[in-house]
């Protein structure tokens, strides 16, 4: 009997030793300070509890750090227990990627350019081949051997002078998205003295004797220079200098190498001035003086000026002018106004013009043959749903050109289609490794109504045999800002969740230009509030139409997306299972308040300048740091990148404390700081990879799948 009573008590003791352990071990989310900072404006009272985490120094305040670092660690800890699933998944996208491998090259002067990655290197490297079956390849970069000693290495500019002979690049090794150009001789292999930092644009002279380059300003990171660059002196010229401070300015060449053009652009307005390519050292002539409203782009092709334009044409014309004297005056039209499709843009080769089209949110080609009468001709397309668009073709005498093509379900695919005869021959198709059949998959677009009676549309993909009574989980993306579209892409990555039974979702709301101009002005400014209404009401047409449920629906969106997370977080919270909020702009009030921060004064005329009370009255509504209240709130997973010059650090770190102070329940908010890049996480693929992995595993987690 003794003996038996000593056996259930050690029982008893291992049991309870076993409930208590893991009880021990469980790690509390770090508690932030509070240092209230109050800010008095038109006869707000705001008190501003965690601004002290705000730090624009490069060496961070060691409270900061601390506070970045104790959070990491504890969403580390949180995760613990489905690292193999993170790692599962990580395996699995890898395994869908081909490692060594060839981008589709292209023609520019006497060369074909593509890159080449290989099997466990980061980055690609840069090559040109004389060859058009790229034998015997000239090695221009090699990323891998650049970014040794840097945590992030990023390459923007790529630029080949006319005469093949020298390549202007510029990299980035913080992921702050401040580039400094650099020139290499291709001749003979040295990289030049020359050395010009916060590049973020670029133009050779035909003579290759200059180079124009745009620069930014170092503190607001607003573009606003453009310089020229002598090679031989070393010697820099500025010759236009951007004073508004809601306009940045960059530099362009025309694709048949005769112009170049200086562009200053603002949200609602741009203007081009031009100089002739031969004649470097010239003055620059405007084409059409800014005024408010009017957006255009200039080209220039043979002797005359295309100009596409929203001038009495919500959707854009296209006009031409002469090249004596361009001005409005001049303007007659070369594609007349349809408001059914908006233009995106046109492409001019010799003897023939790319239109990119949308209409009724889909994308087209629109091909224009102007050495005959044949009727324009659009680029067929074999699916309902999908994306496509033009791929690189700086060479302007050719007799084909390369487009992309995709869909939720088909693979990214590069076709050559050749002028004359109109027909597409497949170039390239994403090769899967590890198999992919497309056969298993389904994809259709869908029309949420939201709550105006205004019909959206949301881009859906699913394993086949998924079933639509409301159980299955739901993975909802959505972007919604500044004219930009979500396309319904393909990712090798996203199969990991549909494999799972997950569907995946594109909330196509306003604010973006998926149904045209329209679309995206009934998204911004005063109209901002459509975009997060949007989505809650998608949100809720899927789950009121058996696609999801409310404790099934897992939502994501970045950077402006990342705004929309916290918006409809805190304007129903009930709606979501977890957000998965991505360097999310949510501290809208003072960052806009504050006109030294990268991308504040530019952006007055796209959300709105709170100097101004209307201003004010109406974006309080929607910003998220400022609206966080107790309440219930859905699991969120905040991720920040301390190198981030888009929306800093400070503006989800601070979300996440203020999120944990208020929130009436028990759900965990969790903080990521990326300690070594940018706005776009990682450079290397490797590390974007497990970036990606890292988030799918929460989002499975979230709606109860382990494995």
């Amino acid at each position: 009997m003794k003996l038996l009573n000593c056996l259930l008590t050690t029982i008893c003791l291992l049991i309870v030793g076993a409930v208590l352990v893991p009880a021990q071990k469980v790690m509390k989310p770090p508690v932030a300070k509070k240092v209230p900072k109050v800010l008095k404006i038109h006869g707000y009272e705001i008190v501003d509890d965690y601004a002290w985490l705000r730090d624009r120094n490069k060496e961070k305040d060691p409270d900061v750090t601390k506070y970045l670092l104790d959070n990491n660690a504890y969403t580390e800890h949180y995760m613990d227990p489905h690292k193999a699933l993170v790692d599962r998944i990580y395996n699995e996208m890898l395994g869908r990627i081909k490692q060594t491998d060839l981008s589709v090259p292209y023609r520019l002067g006497s060369y074909w350019y593509f890159t080449k990655t290989e099997e466990g290197k980061q980055y690609p490297t840069y090559l040109r081949s004389k060859n058009k079956d790229l034998r015997d390849p000239e090695v221009l970069l090699d990323q891998n051997e650049m970014a040794k000693g840097f945590e992030f290495f990023s390459i923007g500019s790529f630029v080949v002078s006319e005469d093949d002979n020298f390549l202007a690049f510029s990299t980035d090794t913080t992921g702050y998205r401040q580039y400094t150009l650099r020139i290499k001789d291709l001749r003979s292999g040295t990289t030049l003295p020359d050395k010009i930092e916060r590049v973020t644009s670029v133009a050779w002279s035909n003579d290759g004797k200059y180079l124009f380059v745009g620069q930014e300003d170092a503190v607001s990171k607003r573009s606003d220079k453009i310089w020229r660059h002598d090679i031989a002196a070393n010697k820099d010229t500025l010759v236009f200098e951007e004073k508004d401070v809601l306009f940045n300015a960059g530099v362009g060449k025309s694709r048949d190498n005769r112009m170049l053009f200086i562009s200053s652009y603002a949200m609602t307005m741009r203007e081009f001035r031009y100089l002739s390519a031969d004649d470097p050292t010239g003055d620059w002539k405007v084409i059409a003086p800014r005024r408010e409203g009017h957006e255009y782009s200039a080209d220039f092709d043979g002797r005359e000026f295309y100009i596409t334009t929203n001038k009495d044409a919500e959707n854009f014309k296209v006009v031409k002018a002469p090249l004596a004297d361009p001005s409005e005056k001049n303007w007659t039209d070369y594609i007349q106004y349809n408001p059914e499709i908006k233009i995106e843009g046109i492409d001019f080769f010799k003897d023939y013009a790319v239109v990119s089209e949308v209409e009724n949110g889909l994308e087209y080609l629109r091909i224009l043959d102007r050495m005959t009468k044949r009727a324009p001709f659009r680029i067929p397309t074999s699916e309902s749903v999908y994306t496509m668009g033009l791929g690189r073709n700086p060479e302007y005498e050719t007799e084909s050109i390369h487009y992309g093509y995709s869909s939720m379900i088909t693979p990214n695919s590069t076709y050559d289609f050749n002028f004359k005869s109109r027909e597409s021959s497949l170039l390239k198709q994403q090769e899967i490794p590890s198999g992919y059949d497309k056969s298993g998959y389904e994809t259709k677009r869908v029309w949420a109504v939201a709550r105006d009676g205004v019909k959206v549309p949301v881009s859906l993909v699913w394993k086949k045999g998924t079933k639509f009574d409301g159980k299955a989980p739901m993975l909802l993306y959505a972007y919604g800002s500044y004219g930009i579209s979500m396309t319904p892409n393909f990712s090798t990555a996203r199969l990991s969740l549909l494999d799972r039974g997950m569907i995946y979702g594109i909330a196509h709301i306003r604010g973006g230009s998926e149904l045209g101009e329209k679309w995206r002005q009934d998204g911004r400014m005063f109209k901002k509030l459509n975009t997060f209404h949007d989505f809650i009401d998608c949100s809720k047409w899927l789950i009121e139409n058996k696609y999801t449920s409310s404790d099934r629906l897992v939502v994501q969106g970045g950077s402006a997306g990342g705004l929309l997370m916290g918006g409809v977080a805190n304007m129903s919270p009930g709606t979501f299972k977890a957000v998965i909020a991505q360097v999310p702009f949510v501290d809208v009030m003072n960052t806009m308040l504050d006109d030294t921060l990268p991308l504040t004064t530019e952006e007055w005329i796209e959300w709105g300048n709170p100097n101004e009370k209307a201003a004010w009255d109406y974006m309080i509504q929607y910003s998220p740091y400022d609206n966080v209240k107790a309440q219930n709130y859905p699991d969120m997973l905040i991720e920040v990148s301390l190198n981030d010059s888009q929306v800093p650090y400070w503006e989800g770190a601070k979300f996440a404390a203020k999120l944990r102070e208020k929130k009436t329940d028990k759900n965990v908010i969790l903080l990521k700081t990326n300690m070594g890049a940018g706005h776009g996480g990682a450079s290397g693929r490797y590390d974007r990879l497990k970036e990606v992995a890292f988030d799918y595993a929460y989002a499975l987690t979230k709606v109860g799948i382990a494995e």
